[in-house]
C-alpha cells in the first residue's frame, strides 16, 4: 500500500510539472503574439503620392486622401508627395522613383499620374483619384467597374446628363456650344463625346476646340467666342491650370462658360455642378487602409464615386455678363 501510494505520488508530481510547462508554453505564446500584434500594430506605412499639377481640386484631394489615413493610422503612415508640373516625364520620373522606394501604395493624382503610375509598377497597390473614367485612362475595354489589376480608386467624374441640363436651364435659346479642352487628355475626350450626345437628344449643335497645350489656349478660345453662345469645359487638367487666359478672352466677349468642376468655374466659368475633390481623396484614403491594413484586394475594388454634386455659380462673372441665377445654386466662396 505504501508503495502504491508512492507510485501515485509521482504521477502526480510528474502530471503538475507537465501543466505547469504547458501553462509556461502558452504562456510564452501569447507573449509572442502579443508582440507581433504590437510589431503589426507599430508598421509604419510608406505611401508616394503623384500629384499631376498644382490646383486647388487636385490639392483638395491630396488633403482629404492624407486626412483620411491621418484619422486612421496616425503617426504610422508617411507621405512623399510629388508634384509632376503637368509632365508627362515628370509623372514617369516619380512613379519609377516611388517604385526603386518600395513604397507600399502610389496614390496617383489625376490622370497622367495613374498612367505614369501603371506603366511603373504591376505590384504596388496603386489608388488614383481625381480621374474621370479609368476605363478610358487605363484602355480597358471590358469595364466592369474594376480593373482587375492592381488598380483602383476614385473617380471626379459629375453626371454628364444634369450637367447638360444645367447648361440648358440657365441658356435655354442656346444654338451653338463650344466644347474645350485639350487634345492631350483622353478622359476630357471621352466627356465631351458623352455631353455632344446629350446635346444632340436637345436638338443643340456643337463644335469642338481643343488645344494641345497650354500654348495653344490663348488662339483655340479666341476662336471659340466666334463661333458659339456658350462654351462648356470638362475636367481637364490643361484648362484648369489655364482659367485667367481663358477668362481673359470670354468675360470681354460676353461668352459664358459652363465648367465641370468648381475650380474651373471659379477661374472662367459661370456655373457648376460641383463634385467635392476633398471627399473623393478621403474617399480613396479609406480604400488605401482596407488594402494596406486589412489585406483587401486591389484588383476586385470597385472604383468609387462622389456621393453628391452640388449647382454652384460664379458671382462676380454673372454680374459681368447680367446673368440671373435662379434658385437653388449656391455662390462659390470668393477670396
Amino acid at each position: 500500500m505504501r508503495k502504491m501510494k508512492k507510485i501515485m505520488s509521482v504521477v502526480m508530481t510528474a502530471a503538475m510539472v507537465a501543466g505547469l510547462a504547458a501553462c509556461g508554453s502558452e504562456a510564452e505564446s501569447n507573449t509572442t503574439q502579443a508582440s507581433g500584434a504590437s510589431a503589426t500594430s507599430d508598421k509604419v506605412y510608406n505611401i508616394g503620392i503623384c500629384q499631376q499639377l498644382e490646383h486647388p481640386a487636385l490639392d483638395a484631394a491630396t488633403e482629404g486622401f492624407q486626412a483620411a489615413l491621418k484619422d486612421k493610422l496616425g503617426d504610422n503612415v508617411t507621405f512623399d508627395v510629388q508634384n509632376a508640373q503637368n509632365e508627362q516625364a515628370n509623372a514617369a520620373t516619380i512613379a519609377n522613383n516611388f517604385v526603386a522606394n518600395n513604397v507600399d501604395l502610389i496614390l496617383a493624382n489625376a490622370t497622367t499620374a495613374l498612367q505614369c503610375a501603371a506603366a511603373a509598377t504591376s505590384e504596388i497597390p496603386i489608388l488614383g483619384t481625381s480621374v474621370t473614367d479609368y476605363a478610358t485612362a487605363l484602355e480597358i475595354d471590358d469595364w466592369s467597374g474594376t480593373t482587375g489589376r492592381n488598380i483602383s480608386g476614385t473617380s471626379d467624374l459629375a453626371p454628364l446628363d444634369e450637367q447638360e441640363n444645367m447648361l440648358v436651364e440657365l441658356f435655354p435659346d442656346v444654338k451653338t456650344v463650344g466644347i474645350l479642352y485639350c487634345s492631350a487628355e483622353p478622359n476630357s475626350k471621352y466627356q465631351a463625346t458623352v455631353f455632344e450626345q446629350e446635346l444632340e437628344a436637345d436638338g443643340i449643335s456643337y463644335k469642338e476646340f481643343t488645344a494641345s497645350d497650354s500654348n495653344d489656349i490663348g488662339s483655340v478660345v479666341q476662336s471659340a467666342v466666334e463661333q458659339v453662345d456658350v462654351i462648356y469645359i470638362p475636367t481637364d487638367n490643361t484648362m484648369a491650370g489655364n482659367t485667367e487666359a481663358v477668362n481673359n478672352i470670354t468675360l470681354p466677349a460676353g461668352i459664358p462658360v459652363i465648367a465641370v468642376e468648381e475650380g474651373i468655374c471659379k477661374g472662367c466659368g459661370v456655373a457648376t455642378l460641383s463634385i467635392s475633390y476633398y471627399d473623393i481623396g478621403y474617399k480613396a484614403g479609406e480604400m488605401a487602409y482596407d488594402i494596406l491594413v486589412n489585406g483587401a484586394d486591389v484588383s476586385t475594388m470597385k472604383v468609387e464615386y462622389a456621393p453628391n454634386v452640388t449647382k454652384k455659380y460664379n458671382k462676380s462673372v454673372c454680374e459681368t455678363l447680367g446673368i440671373t441665377i435662379p434658385d437653388g445654386y449656391e455662390a462659390i466662396e470668393e477670396e
